[in-house]
C-alpha cells in the first residue's frame, strides 16, 4: 500500500481539501462583505464610495482566487486519478464517461506531465 507522501491521488486530494478550505473562508468573508455593500447602497452611497473604502480584497478578487484554486487542484487531482485508474487497468473510455469528458481529453490527461501547474494552455482550446 502506498504512503500518502507516494499517492499522488491522496496528495492531491489534500490539496484540494485545503484549497476548498481556503475558499470556504474566502465565501464567508464575500458574504459578510456583499451584505455590508448591500446595507451601504440601501442608505445612498453610489458604487464608486462603497468601493473607494472596501478594504482589499475586494469580492471579486475573492471569488477570482477561489476559482483559480479550483481549478488547479482541481485539475491536479483529476490527472492524478485518470493516471492511477489507467495503470489500474481501466479504459479511457470508461475514464471520460466517469469524468464527463471525451476520450482525448483523458489521454491528454494521462500523458500530461504537468502535475502542479494546471493543465496546459493552449489558445482558443477549452481544457476539462
Amino acid at each position: 500500500m502506498p504512503t500518502r507522501e507516494s499517492d499522488q491521488v491522496l496528495r492531491a486530494l489534500d490539496d484540494l481539501v485545503a484549497a476548498l478550505t481556503e475558499n470556504s473562508r474566502r465565501n464567508a468573508k464575500a458574504i459578510q462583505r456583499a451584505q455590508r455593500i448591500r446595507e451601504l447602497r440601501e442608505q445612498g452611497l453610489s458604487y464608486r464610495e462603497i468601493v473607494d473604502d472596501e478594504d482589499r480584497p475586494l469580492i471579486v478578487e475573492m471569488a477570482t482566487a477561489n476559482l483559480q484554486a479550483l481549478r488547479r487542484c482541481g485539475g491536479r487531482l483529476r490527472r492524478a486519478e485518470a493516471r492511477v485508474l489507467h495503470r489500474e487497468g481501466m479504459t479511457m473510455d470508461r475514464i471520460a464517461e466517469l469524468f464527463g469528458v471525451t476520450r482525448q481529453r483523458v489521454s491528454a490527461l494521462i500523458r500530461d506531465g504537468n502535475e502542479d501547474n494546471g493543465p496546459p494552455s493552449h489558445p482558443g482550446k477549452k481544457t476539462a
